[in-house]
C-alpha cells in the first residue's frame, strides 16, 4: 500500500514541474521589487513577498490558481534577514499545489551570510599572534548586522570553509592526562603556544569521548609546570562532569582521550586559520597559498535558519513543493553561548546524570537519565502533508542541514546535495523533546505528532559534521513508514544512517520503517562504536535491507579501534529484518537487542546486482559531478 502511494506522489511532484493554464506564476529576481507585480519582466525581489502575494489569491479565491501557485526563483543571491517562512495558508491542493522552485537553467542561493571586506595585510609585531604568522595574516573589521555587532563561528573563504584557530590538527592531537569528575577539571600537558599574558579568552577546549565529542568554553587554564589545569564555564561543566554517557576514556591501548584547543590568537599559526576577537572586532585570517585576499570573497553566517515550513496540528502545511533552491551560509550559537555536550548523533544534553539507585518504571535496569535538545537547522519543517524538497543543495552550513521537526506526513527529500554541514545533514521526526527523558519510548497519544509515511530518497549527502564528529548522516528518530532508499552518503565523521530513539525494548509509535539500497563508504573519519547503518529501539516491521557498506576509516586515536561494523543493531532494538547487505566482511554487532529480529544472508556473498544497486540511481547520479 505504501508502495501505490509513493507511485501516485511521485507522479504528482513530477507534474509539478510546469505550471497549467489556470496556474499563477509569480517571478522573483534580486534586481526586482517587492512592489512590482511579480511578472517574469517586472519580477519580485524576495520570495516573502511572492508567497505573501500566492497567499492572497488563494485567500480571496481567485481563479487564477485552479491549477497552482507557482513561485519562480531567478539564479543570483538572496540575502535573508530572517527566515522565509511557510504557513498554513500558503498550503495547496493536489490539484493546485504552491510550488517555489529555480527558474530553469538558474541557481537561486538563499543565504544567512554576510560579506567581509576590507583585507588589508596586517603590519607590525601582533601581541599573541605565534612568531610563525607573523607577517602573513590578515585583518579585517567584523560586519553588523542590522547596525549591531554579532558573533559568529564559522568563516568561508572563495567558498571553503577556514578553520577555526586550533593547536593541533585531528592526527596530531594531545591526550588528556586525567579528569576528575568531583573537582570539576581536567588536567593536560601545558599547551606549547600559552601566551605570556595568560589566559586568552574566548578560547574553546573540544574532547574526543566515545562516540561523541564536547565543544566547552575555557574558564581558566592553570598552568603548574609541564601540565595544566582547565575548568569550564557553566552550564556545560556540570553537564559534562556529570553525565555518564559518553564521557572521556583514560588508560585504553591507545591512550587517553585526544582534545584540542580552539579559539584564541596564540593558535593561529597555518594557512587556513582564523580568529575573531570580539573585543577588538578584528577578524584575523592567514591565507591559504594562493588565496588573494583583496579579491577574495569572505563569508560569515548571521542566521541560523534560512526557511521555516510549519503549520499546527490542526492546520498543517500542505501540497509545498520546494525545488532547485540552494540553501547556504547558517550558523549555530549555542556552543559559544552554553557550550555543547551531545548525548548521540548530535542531541545536545541539557541534564544527564547517573542514578544512585538505578531503575525506573519503565526500565528497572536503567542506571541513568538524560533530557537533550535539538541543533538548529537551515531549514526546518513541521506539522506538514505532502511538502517536498527536490534537488535543492544545501552547503556551507553551520548547524544541522534540513530538520523535519515532528508532525510531519507523505513528505518527499530527493536528490538534494548536502556538503559542507557542521553537524547532522539530515534530521527526521521526533528524538524526544526537551522535557522527556531520553530513555522513554515514545508513544504519544496523538499519533499526528509523529512523522510518517516520508521518502528520504536519491540524496548525495558529504562531509557532513565536519565540526561536531558525533553527528550522521541521516538521523530519523520517533518515525514510522519511513522509506530511506538509494542515497549515497561518504566522508563522514561517524554514522552513516542512525534510525530509531530511546534505548528501549518497549513497543511504542515506531514501526515499518525501511532502510533499502543506500551506499554508506568512507564513514567513521574521527570516532568509532560506528556503523554504516545504526538503529535502536524496538522498531515491528521495520527492515534494513540491499544496502551496501564499505571503505571504513581507521583513526588512531580512537578508544577502541576495533568497536566498528557495518551494520549494528543496538539497545532495544527489536522485530527487524537485516537481510542482503552487503559489506566485505561480516563485521556486525547486536547489542543488547529485544526479540523478533532475523539476520539473513549480510556480508560479500551478497550478489553483484544488489551490491551494484545500492546508492544513487541513474537520474541522481549528476549529483556526484556537483
Amino acid at each position: 500500500m505504501k508502495r501505490k502511494f509513493f507511485t501516485v506522489l511521485l507522479t504528482l511532484a513530477g507534474a509539478w514541474s510546469f505550471s497549467g493554464a489556470n496556474a499563477v506564476e509569480i517571478w522573483v529576481s534580486p534586481e526586482g521589487s517587492d512592489t512590482a507585480p511579480g511578472t517574469r519582466e517586472a519580477p519580485k525581489q524576495t520570495i516573502h513577498a511572492a508567497l505573501r502575494q500566492g497567499r492572497e489569491l488563494r485567500r480571496l479565491q481567485d481563479p487564477s490558481v485552479a491549477d497552482g501557485v507557482y513561485i519562480f526563483v531567478r539564479g543570483g543571491e538572496y540575502r535573508l534577514w530572517e527566515p522565509v517562512f511557510v504557513r498554513a495558508e500558503d498550503s495547496g491542493t493536489p490539484e493546485s499545489p504552491t510550488v517555489i522552485r529555480n527558474a530553469d537553467g538558474e541557481r537561486p542561493r538563499l543565504s544567512g551570510g554576510v560579506p567581509v571586506t576590507g583585507w588589508r595585510k596586517a603590519g607590525g609585531k601582533i601581541a599573541g599572534l605565534p612568531k610563525a604568522a607573523q607577517g602573513k595574516v590578515w585583518v579585517a573589521k567584523a560586519p553588523l548586522l542590522s547596525g549591531r555587532p554579532f558573533d559568529f563561528r564559522q568563516l568561508w573563504v572563495n567558498g571553503k570553509k577556514a578553520v577555526r584557530a586550533r593547536d593541533n590538527a585531528p592526527d596530531r592531537m594531545n591526550r588528556i592526562l586525567s579528569w576528575d569528575k568531583q573537582k570539576r577539571e581536567i588536567w593536560i600537558p601545558t599547551p606549547a603556544a600559552w601566551p605570556a599574558t595568560g589566559n586568552p579568552s574566548p578560547m574553546e577546549f573540544t574532547i574526543h569521548q566515545m562516540w561523541a565529542i564536547a565543544h566547552l568554553r575555557i574558564k581558566n587554564i592553570e598552568v603548574r609546570g609541564d601540565s595544566a589545569r582547565v575548568t569550564f564555564h557553566e552550564p556545560e561543566s556540570r553537564i559534562q562532569f556529570e553525565h555518564p554517557w559518553p564521557t572521556p576514556v583514560i588508560g585504553t591501548s591507545t591512550g587517553n582521550s585526544p582534545f584540542y584547543l580552539s579559539n584564541a590568537l596564540c593558535l593561529l599559526d597555518e594557512p587556513g586559520e582564523w580568529f575573531y576577537d570580539y573585543r577588538t572586532q578584528d577578524v584575523y585570517y592567514y591565507p591559504r597559498p594562493g588565496e588573494d585576499m583583496n579579491r577574495a570573497e569572505a563569508t560569515v553566517p548571521a542566521l541560523e535558519t534560512l526557511m521555516n515550513v510549519e503549520g499546527t496540528i490542526d492546520r498543517p502545511v500542505k501540497h509545498v513543493t520546494v525545488e532547485g533552491l540552494s540553501f547556504e551560509y547558517t550558523t549555530w550559537m549555542r556552543p559559544s553561548q552554553q557550550g555543547h555536550v551531545p548525548l548521540q548523533a548530535g542531541m545536545y544534553l541539557i541534564d544527564a546524570y547517573k542514578l544512585k539507585r538505578p531503575g525506573t518504571p519503565e526500565k528497572r535496569g536503567l542506571e541513568n537519565q538524560g533530557w537533550h535538545g535539538r541543533p538548529a537547522a537551515a531549514v526546518t519543517v513541521a506539522w506538514t502533508q505532502n511538502v517536498s524538497f527536490e534537488k535543492c543543495r544545501f552547503e556551507h552550513l553551520g548547524g544541522a542541514g534540513l530538520d523535519f521537526l515532528h508532525g510531519t506526513e507523505n513528505d518527499i527529500i530527493r536528490g538534494c546535495l548536502f556538503r559542507d554541514i557542521s553537524g547532522n545533514a539530515i534530521q527526521y521526526g521526533k528524538v524526544s523533546d526537551q522535557a522527556f527523558e531520553s530513555h522513554l519510548k515514545y508513544d504519544p497519544s496523538d499519533l499526528r505528532e509523529v512523522s510518517r509515511n516520508g521518502l528520504i530518497s536519491n540524496n548525495l549527502i558529504t562531509e557532513c559534521g565536519n565540526e561536531d564528529w558525533g553527528s550522521v548522516g541521516i538521523l530519523a528518530g520517533c518515525v514510522r513508514e519511513l522509506t530511506i532508499e538509494h542515497n549515497e552518503l561518504r566522508e563522514l565523521p561517524y554514522t552513516g544512517i542512525s534510525l530509531g530513539w530511546g534505548w528501549t525494548k518497549l513497543v511504542g509509535a515506531m514501526r515499518n520503517n525501511t532502510v533499502r539500497a543506500n551506499y554508506i563508504h568512507h564513514y567513521a573519519k574521527h570516532m568509532y562504536d560506528v556503523a554504516a547503518v545504526y538503529t535502536l529501539s524496538a522498531q515491528p516491521g521495520t527492515a534494513i535491507v540491499e544496502n551496501r557498506a564499505d571503505s571504513i576509516y581507521s583513526p588512531p586515536y580512537v578508544h577502541d579501534p576495533k568497536h566498528w561494523f557495518y551494520y549494528y543493531t543496538d539497545e532495544g532494538s527489536s522485530f527487524m529484518r537485516i537481510e542482503n547487505n552487503w559489506c566485505p566482511a561480516e563485521k556486525f554487532l547486536a547489542n543488547a537487542n529485544g526479540p523478533g529480529n532475523t539476520w539473513k544472508n549480510n556480508g560479500p556473498t551478497v550478489s553483484d546486482e544488489i551490491r551494484n544497486a545500492a546508492g544513487l540511481e541513474k537520474e541522481y547520479r549528476y549529483l556526484l559531478t556537483e
